[in-house]
């Protein structure tokens, strides 16, 4: 068995973004970071002025940055996707990973060099509808060419790994499962003071259900819209934090056509670090969405003991395990009554947070990095 010691890799997302991909990537670095079995992480970063989000893994055990030098200087993107396949080999690489979606197109010229692609999801393909063709077009023509260069793939879920097979026709062996983490400052019990704080600071009504994710039509937002005047409960309000889209008009046309105005609010702009305040201080979390990749938020409630109620149809019953509650993301009543029985049964509510926790237990970043490091032994020893 070969002695894993040098990884590298691509560190576009973990260095510019600051949510989704962006988290993943920080959540693997940061782990095999603390990790003994490892001696050096490489991050190839292609753009120079675009690292804000690192946020101190640069000063992590054994974390080194690349960037694109001389010329590649000027065509960082350009670098990413082609230029540092040939740069690979002088850091004394052993694996590369794409940890979001690609690989650089010709990786396979990478000398002795093993290579590992995270595919998040294939919604594009699912619902093409929400997207634009060019982005179909390069979303298909790079997610499927990583996956056929990749000596072994990374799905975030079974559901995930379904859908590489069926739309890519990749053998099933080359696929493993490891599941997305979510920060441990879900898992803190947030302070008194800083609930408080954030309660006066975004207005947030005494009991109300929370959302979070961005606000367009693949999340579904509208179903727990329509579900709200159905509630028994007429003074509970829903807070829904994230970016807003076309998509929030209509759901301010339908709140405001229905009187819901003074029991919906929609709030942008919401920093990481007051998110695990907003979770801890909710009844309940809802996470409509018709389909996801895993589904993050229902995660991130579980860790801060808040009871969740996501929808069938992709990967939800993966991320919020079987404590949480399920409804048909067409179906509004059954959302109302799904909600009425954790809103009016404290017992049940409790058990939910209870079980939840377990659940969640099994997302700790030891345990998902140890499990990625089973897949890069793997592809050493092809």
């Amino acid at each position: 068995m070969k002695e894993l010691h040098t990884i590298g890799f691509d560190a576009k997302r973990a260095a510019q973004n600051r949510t989704g991909l962006g988290n993943y990537s920080r959540f693997v670095i940061r782990g095999l970071s603390r990790c003994s079995d490892v001696e050096r992480l490489l991050l190839f970063i292609p753009n120079w002025h675009k690292m804000q989000a690192l946020e101190g893994i640069a000063q992590e055990r054994d974390v080194y940055l690349c960037l694109p030098q001389n010329w590649w200087y000027w065509l960082g993107a350009l670098w990413r996707v082609w230029g540092v396949t040939a740069e690979l080999a002088d850091h004394g690489l052993q694996l590369y990973h794409g940890l979001s979606n690609e690989l650089p197109l010709n990786i396979r010229r990478a000398r002795d060099i093993r290579s590992v692609v995270t595919i998040h999801d294939l919604i594009f393909l699912r619902y093409p509808q929400y997207y634009k063709p060019i982005d179909r077009w390069i979303y298909r023509y790079k997610f499927r060419r990583a996956c056929e260069q990749a000596d072994r793939i990374v799905a975030v879920s079974e559901c995930t790994k379904r859908d590489i097979i069926q739309f890519f026709g990749t053998p099933e062996d080359k696929i493993d499962v490891v599941y997305q983490g979510c920060d441990d400052s879900f898992r803190q019990t947030v302070s008194a003071e800083k609930k408080e704080e954030v309660r006066t600071r975004y207005q947030l009504p005494t009991r109300f259900i929370l959302y979070v994710g961005s606000i367009e039509e693949r999340k579904n937002l509208m179903l727990l819209a329509r579900a709200l005047p159905l509630l028994k409960d007429k003074d509970i309000q829903v807070v829904a934090v994230g970016r807003r889209t076309s998509y929030a008009n209509r759901i301010d046309a339908f709140i405001k056509s229905h009187g819901l105005t003074n029991r919906f609010r929609m709030v942008s702009g919401v920093p990481f670090a007051d998110l695990p305040a907003f979770y801890q201080l909710a009844d309940v979390f809802v996470y409509p969405s018709l389909f996801e990749g895993f589904g993050i938020p229902l995660l991130e409630a579980l860790c801060s003991g808040t009871p969740a109620v996501g929808c069938t149809g992709s990967c939800l019953e993966e991320a919020g395990g079987p404590s949480s509650l399920y409804v048909n993301p067409d179906d509004e009543h059954e959302l109302a009554a799904a909600l009425d029985s954790i809103l009016s049964n404290p017992a049940l509510r409790q058990q939910m947070i209870a079980n939840g926790k377990d659940h969640a237990a099994h997302f700790h970043m030891d345990t998902l990095t140890q499990e990625l490091l089973k897949t890069y032994q793997r592809t050493l020893n092809l």
